[in-house]
Parts: structure tokens; sequence; C-alpha cells
């Protein structure tokens, strides 16, 4: 048995003791060439040229006046989104050409030599006057309900609210980089630190003017991705691959950590502006909310991402009449990109610190307006755009970790400390999550696997699912390994790649399990079925009494002992030239959405989790810190626990970084200032709470549809770092707290509030 075991990474050890390889540690190429980019220093304006001196080792420097095909990065094609700058600057740090050297310090060195020439323009930064003057990217979306203003009118109570949620930077440990190496017809072999090869693939396909069959593309692993290597890393895969291509030698890019923070989009930083109405028992009656996402200069994934953040926007509560816009806001930065929850935690945000109102106006507890507005019950159980939610499996993941954090004795306890404590003060926050698990877009919801048997029972498999970190290779060789009834060490764990699997989606959205999990199963049971044959025919027994467990196969029958080794059968079935080899193929069903209507059921199904946060407050410094954590996450039947509990750790320290501690500052000229750790504030190992406690829902509710009944883990739990967000709004009592709550926003708040 191998699905449900807590089993290692599969690169465990080799990550620990530095054998694992990425793309970087690969021995390079003869005649290799290196990659450095040449980023504007201006925010917007007109380049006028670029003056390229004779310089030391420089082999060519390209500019978009190279490119033989379109010159359009764009996710979706849509041609205004450029590898290089050309006509128009749109954001400090655009890359405007590519030096190619015979080293790498060389490519730097010329790179920072060269200047274009540029004419300044002003650029528009700020994304509240983007709003003001409704400068869009694209059109609004809009989800309704019900007559939110009529509701409003007649609403007992009302209250309204405006608050920002700043953006977050991957940083990633392996920054982007990729290789590509010509071949023979004009095919281009592409390594990439991808989570999306496929999309590399067209993208490099589409600058070089050829056909997609001409640019395999692999990855083996990535030193962490978080949606940062989803669109971002196919424009560094078709930059290095056209260097290959006007010289014909193999080129690396590996931009230095403050080229790919410059260059590279991030999450989106939001504005939220919101009016409710209520009744005196807390009900949210009525709801008029806008949230509006700065995108940056371009479009890239933002209609994604505003997707998912409207349809999160009430998360796994109730509200009779509703509506819900999003905008994305153009400025001139850097265009944001995918980031792990992918608009989700933003979304999420909304109905925190609506709920945080109605108790206040109120005088109840942000817990007792929680748990009066959660879906299902007495309340109705469908979101606005017509989905289901699951209402008891939303209470008891609250009621499970209200439990675990002895929530009202620790409320006794912190009313104590603060009654003896002049300027610490401790909050004890809540949060409670429905997370929707699909991709937004229908056709993304397919995945691809290719697995082969061997004659001496060794299984090799490959599917379309990237290795990012999070563990999902060995959960897909766990879910193969089941299938054959093999042990894990059976099967091996191959690179993904466009010319063994092709047409892939990204690794995103939480699906990597759910998607590539069914097509290797699929494969695996096409390959099993015939095996099974062969056994049934040799031991003259219907097909269906064959069984494969503990690496033997073997007659289902009582007093029938007659059983071989899973590596015996495979060499018979070699004998009689049965094919041990099958490719599997998923397609996520009954998933629809009337983009028009903005209705439909665009969700698989919801994870659900829940958690307190306690935290500690200097109200003369506004440092703070996070003294304990207690998680709660439905993961179905965990195909891997040790691994799940390391994804739900993980986004919840990354979370809390996005919430409370990892800001973007850009000057007024749009040059993004924080380039680096110096000044970009990732948390450390002293940020994790002292006292972490995940628990993986005992029991949960499994569905039958989805691989082995269980669910996705990678992006929920990340909203779960919300219940600090809401344990510092306890401690100091603020109204409004501006995302991250850094020390010296926190100190302004809690001024604000005392004068």
């Amino acid at each position: 048995m191998s699905v449900g075991i807590p089993i290692a990474h599969d690169s465990a050890l080799a990550h620990t003791t530095g054998a694992a390889r990425f793309a970087d540690d690969l021995a390079e190429p003869p005649g290799l060439l290196h990659g450095a980019l040449v980023l504007s220093p201006v925010a917007r304006g007109v380049l006028d040229g670029i003056d390229i001196p004779v310089l030391p080792g420089v082999v060519r420097v390209l500019t978009a006046a190279d490119i033989p095909g379109p010159n359009d990065i764009s996710p979706s094609g849509n041609g205004k989104e450029p590898l290089f700058a050309e006509g128009t600057i749109r954001h400090h740090g655009q890359p405007i050409a590519l030096v190619l050297a015979e080293t790498r310090d060389a490519a730097l060195r010329a790179a920072a030599a060269i200047t274009p020439a540029i004419t300044p323009l002003p650029a528009q930064l700020d994304p509240e006057e983007a709003l003001a003057r409704e400068d869009y990217l694209m059109p609004p979306q809009v989800i309704a309900r019900g007559d939110a203003s009529a509701a409003l009118a007649a609403a007992p109570l009302t209250a309204e609210g405006r608050f920002n949620a700043g953006g977050q930077e991957h940083f990633y440990l392996e920054s982007q980089i990729a290789i590509a190496v010509p071949g023979e017809d004009g095919e281009f072999a592409v390594t990439s630190s991808t989570q999306h090869p496929t999309e590399v693939q067209h993208v490099v396909a589409r600058i070089l003017g050829c056909d997609y069959n001409r640019v395999p593309v692999s990855c083996r692993r990535m030193g962490g991705g978080f949606g940062g290597k989803e669109s971002n890393a196919s424009w560094i895969g078709a930059a290095a691959a056209l260097g290959a291509h006007l010289t014909g030698r193999p080129v690396k890019l590996r931009p230095p950590r403050r080229v790919d923070m410059a260059a590279t989009g991030k999450r989106h930083p939001f504005l939220f502006r919101w009016k409710a109405g209520f009744d005196a028992s807390g009900r949210i009656l009525a709801l008029d909310a806008t949230l509006a996402a700065d995108g940056g200069h371009s479009l890239d994934l933002t209609p994604g991402v505003v997707f998912r953040a409207v349809t999160h926007a009430l998360n796994c509560y109730d509200v009779a009449a509703v509506r819900l816009t999003a905008l994305a806001l153009r400025t001139d930065t850097v265009s944001h990109t995918a980031f792990r929850g992918f608009g989700g935690p933003q979304g999420v945000l909304l109905m925190e610190d609506v709920i945080s109102a109605v108790a206040r106006a109120t005088g109840l507890t942000p817990e007792a307006v929680r748990e009066r507005n959660f879906a299902g019950g007495d309340n109705d159980a469908l979101t606005p755009y017509g989905q289901a939610l699951e209402g008891d499996l939303i209470r008891r993941v609250w009621a499970e970790c209200r439990t675990d954090a002895r929530w009202d004795e620790r409320r006794a306890e912190i009313a104590d400390f603060n009654a003896t404590h002049p300027f610490l003060r401790r909050g004890l926050g809540s949060f409670v999550l429905a997370f929707g698990i699909s991709f937004g877009i229908r056709h993304m919801n397919q995945a691809g696997a290719l697995v082969h048997v061997y004659a001496d029972g060794s299984i090799r498999l490959n599917h379309g699912g990237t290795e990012m970190g999070q563990g999902l290779n060995v959960k897909i060789a766990q879910v193969v390994a089941e299938s054959f009834g093999v042990p894990l060490a059976r099967v091996r764990i191959t690179a993904t790649s466009t010319a063994e699997v092709p047409n892939t989606s990204p690794t995103a959205a939480s699906t990597g399990s759910d998607l590539n999990g069914w097509a290797a199963h699929l494969a695996a049971r096409a390959i099993r079925s015939r095996m099974a044959e062969v056994a049934a025919t040799l031991w003259e027994v219907p097909a269906d009494a064959i069984t494969f467990a503990e690496d033997r196969v073997f007659v289902a029958r009582p007093g029938d002992n007659r059983a071989m080794g899973f590596g015996d059968l495979a060499h018979r079935c070699w004998i009689e030239r049965v094919s041990l080899s099958a490719t599997g193929f998923y397609s996520t069903p009954d998933i629809h959405w009337d983009p028009v209507a903005m209705h439909g059921e665009p969700f698989f199904y919801f994870s659900y989790g829940a958690s307190v946060a306690e935290v500690v407050v200097d109200t003369l410094t506004g440092e703070h810190r996070v003294l304990r954590a207690d998680l709660v996450q439905d993961c179905g039947r965990s195909l891997n626990p040790a691994i799940d509990r390391g994804q739900i750790e993980g986004a919840f320290v990354q979370g809390m970084g996005w919430l409370t501690c990892e800001e973007l500052v850009w000057d007024d000229q749009g040059r993004q200032r924080t380039l680096g750790p110096s000044t970009y504030k990732i948390p450390g190992s002293r940020d994790v709470p002292p006292a972490f406690n995940v628990r993986l829902l005992a029991d949960a509710p499994a569905r039958s549809d989805t691989i082995f009944r269980s669910k996705a883990v990678g992006e929920p739990p990340l909203m779960l770092a919300t219940a600090v967000w809401n344990a510092l709004r306890d401690a100091t009592g603020v109204d409004r707290l501006d995302l991250p709550a850094t020390p010296d926003r926190l100190l302004r708040a809690i001024r604000a509030r005392g004068s």
C-alpha cells in the first residue's frame, strides 16, 4: 500500500545533501554562450535607440529587430507584451536587449555598460489614480445576486470600509533560468525552470516563427516556483532560444536576483472598497464591493487572477443580496502575474474586513458574526455564481480548530495578560476557508501521462506536471505503484518533457495531483488490464479474478494458490508480445462557466480549512510576533500526509510573510527599491510560530471522483494565515489595517486610532 502513507519526498536526500541537479548544475554543452539582459532605467518613455559599444567577450547583442517571429510573449498571444521593448518603454526593468558573451561575467559587465537612449514620459504609478480615471486593462467582471442597492437601503444597520493589500515577490530559491541548445533541422531543445513547459514551447515557437514540434522543453525540478514560473519562465526560455537560433550555439540565461526581481511580475496588489447592510444579530443582508487589482502595464495572467478573486470574495459566507465588481487597473509597473492562490488570497480578505466592521457595530465578536453567516445550514448554500458549498464541512473545520486552539480558555488568558502589560498586547484571530479547486479556464483542466513497464517489472513514469519542491512526483509515483500493487521503489520518475507528454497544463491552481494523478492512474490501469489478461489466459480463469498486490500477481479465489511475481508476469507479457506501454489522459468533468452571465460551476470541488493565530504586539514600536497557530485542513484522504503537512506549514508561513513583512516598494519614478534580501524581507526560521499545530481533518468526507479520494493542498493553506491579520487587529483595536502589516504600518494605525 503506497497511497496514504507518509513517504518522504523523492528528492529529499538529494536536496539536503546538494546532490539534486537543477538547471544551473547541468554540464554546460560545448560552445555555450551566456546571456545577460539590458533593462530599462525608466518607468515610461520612448526608446530612441541603443548604443552598442565594442565590448570584450561579447559575441552579439540582440534587440527586438532580431526577432524573426512576432515580438509577443503574452500567454494569450494578444500581441501586447513584447519580449524586448520597441518604441515605448512600459515599466522600469523592462528588457530591452540581450547580451550574449563567452562568459557570464563578460555578459553582465557588457549589459551594465550599454545605455539605451530613452526620452522619458510621465509614468502612471498610483493604482488609486488608475481607479479614479478608470484606466482598466480589461472590462470589469461583475457577480451579482438580488438587488444589493435596495437591500442596502432597507438594512437596519450599514457600514462601509476601504483597505489595501500589497503584492508579494515570489523569491524562489532558484531564479529564472533556461538553456537552449540548437539541434538538427531547426530544432531547439530547451531546459527550463518552469511550471508550464508547454507554454515555454509555445512562446519560443512564436518568437522563432516555427512549429511547436521543433521546441522540446524539459524540466526535472525547480528550486521553487509559487506561480512565478508559470508565464515568466516562458520569455526567459524564448530569449535563450532566440540567442541559440541567431548564433547557432547553446545559450544559457540566468538573471541575477536583482534583475529577476526587477523584470518579473509579482502577486497583484489590490484595493478594496465596500458597503454592507446587516441587522443587530450580525446577519449580513447586503454587500456592494469593489476589488481592484493592480495588473501593471499588461494583462499577463491578470484575467484569471481577477476571476478567482471575485469568485472567492464571499469565501464560505452567504449574503442574500450582493454585487461584487472586480477591476484590473493599468499602471506603468511590471506586469503582475500568478502567485500561489492566484487571486484567492486577495479575494478572501474582503469578508474578513466586513465581518470585523459588523462585529464592531453590533458589539458582537467577529467569531459570532462569522458563525452567523456561514453558508449552508439555515442559509442558502449556493455561491452568488451558483455553485454549492458544503455547510456542514465549513462548520466542522471551524469547530474542530476552535477546540484544538482552546479558544475560550485562551481568550481569558489573553485578557489577563493585556490587563497587566501596559505596552505589550496579545490578540487572537480566526479564519475559515472554502477554496475552489480547478483552473478557471475550462480547457486547462486536462492532463496526460506516459507509463512504461519493462520486462523485469520496473516502471518508468512521465507526466505533465512539474516538480518545484512540493512533492508532486512522489505522489504520482505512489498512485502508479498503488495501481500495480508494487513497492514505490519499482517506479522511476522522469523529467517532465513536452517530447513525452504534449499539450500539458501548468502545474498550478493546486491541480497537480488531481489532474496528473488521474492521468497516470488511467495509463497504469490500461497496462494492468493487459497484464491481467495474460495471467488469466495462463491460469485459465477470468481476468477479473486476477489481483495485483504486494509485488505479486495471484488468483483471488479461495483455495487457489497460484501466483507469480510482478516482474515475472511483465516478462511473460513481453514473451507474449503484449504492449506494456500506455498513455493516460484525464479531463476534469462537470465544470462549466458562462462568462457573460458570470454564472456556473467553475470548480470541481472546494477545499476547506480553519485557523487560529495568536500574536503579541509592542505598541511602542509596532513590532509583532506570531506566538501560536492552530490549523485544520481538509485534504480528503491524503495521498501522502507527510508531504501534505509540509505544504500546509510552508503555505501558512508564506501567507504570513505576505500579510506582515513582505513589502514591495516603488519610488516616485517607478523604480522598484526592494530588489534583494537586504531590502525585501521574507519570513525566516525565527518567524515561524513557536507553537505550530497542524492537523489534517480526520475522517474527512471523501469524494469518489478525485484521485483515490484525495483533495488538493498546494494553495488553500496559504489563506489560513489571514488569521494573523485578524489577530493583529484584535490585539491593537485598530479599525483599518492595510497590508502588509509591517511594524511601521501597524504603529501608524495604532497612533491613528489613538488620535
